[in-house]
């Protein structure tokens, strides 16, 4: 059976595993659109002290919320479409095949395709951009993550999938936003999602 994922739907142990999920949830929201104004209140009140005083994310998460509660919906909506939108070429391409191979649709894609299919996963016909869009590929660590079922849902599938799919290009593509002039609220959502994906990267280098 195969499971079809769209990032437009979305113990001490256990809580620490729900809470990588949901903050891979919530990027993969913010990458695929803009925030909505549901999405966004909820930002604009969230909690910015971590539980441990001076942990590595508290700085650009605080940087972030804080940036959500000065702006508005539309604001960020207008610099999503410019950053991200548009016809023909963008501001910053959020597509893997892009950072690994230069071009869209090439063989990065093709790779990825393949790997979604052994984990028996696929692509919502509700989403009409490319398996290898950030919003993607961070939906499917979170359903790696929080998933049911066990034979694919587990640390070494998440593993696999991040070191192929996601640290080879993300932080190159947060890079790109954050050296962007136009980059305002997503500059300060690459710095946290370049900082989180350092985080996860650390922890699965300490399983291999």
């Amino acid at each position: 059976m195969t499971q079809e994922l769209n990032p437009s739907a979305s113990s001490h142990a256990l809580d620490e595993e729900t809470a990588r999920a949901e903050v891979y949830g919530l990027l993969s929201l913010l990458f695929y659109a803009a925030p909505t104004d549901e999405l966004l209140a909820q930002l604009q009140v969230a909690v910015t002290e971590a539980p441990d005083a001076g942990a590595f994310l508290e700085e650009p998460w605080r940087e972030l919320v804080a940036c959500a509660r000065s702006m508005t919906q539309a604001q960020i909506a207008a610099e999503y479409s410019q950053l991200f939108g548009g016809v023909g070429k963008p501001e910053v391409y959020l597509f893997g095949s892009h950072y690994l191979s230069g071009f869209l649709n090439e063989k990065p894609l093709v790779k990825l395709r393949d790997d979604l299919a052994a984990l028996g996963l696929a692509r919502s016909q509700d989403m009409f951009e490319t398996e290898d869009h950030a919003a993607y590929v961070l939906e499917v660590m979170r359903y790696l993550i929080a998933g049911d079922d066990v034979a694919v849902s587990n640390l070494s599938s998440q593993m696999a999938f991040f070191n192929q799919h996601v640290q080879p290009w993300l932080s190159r593509m947060c890079q790109a936003l954050l050296a962007h002039p136009k980059a305002v609220f997503y500059a300060r959502l690459a710095h946290f999602t370049e900082g989180f994906l350092s985080v996860e990267a650390q922890g699965f280098d300490l399983l291999s």
